[in-house]
């Protein structure tokens, strides 16, 4: 897994590069075909935005969160991108078991 973090108009220390890791590992978990993850925090006057870019195969999946607090920006986008990660491997879940039941059915 290739996990790059980079900063617009914010400089990226080790702290806030680590507090990232540990708040993605969960939703890595979750899912374990992840190829790729693109993390940009950045800032804009008083708002904090932390977006990321999750690469699975056959689609990839974006979050964005906008806050005042660049922790709280990354929390938020955190609880986001689980959601969406439950979300897709639900779908990609379902859609494979209804090939096997239909199948089953079939014979």
């Amino acid at each position: 897994m290739n996990l790059q973090i980079s900063g617009h108009h914010v400089e990226v220390t080790p702290a806030l590069h680590d507090y990232v890791e540990n708040k993605l590992d969960p939703v890595i978990n979750h899912f374990e075909r992840v190829t790729g993850l693109t993390v940009i925090l950045s800032v804009d006057k008083l708002k904090q935005k932390a977006e990321v870019t999750v690469h699975v195969p056959g689609r990839d999946i974006f979050v964005e969160s906008v806050e005042n607090d660049l922790y709280a920006a990354i929390d938020s986008m955190c609880d986001k991108l689980d959601r969406q990660v439950q979300k897709h491997k639900q779908k990609v879940s379902n859609h494979h078991r209804g090939d096997k039941v239909a199948n089953h059915l079939a014979d």
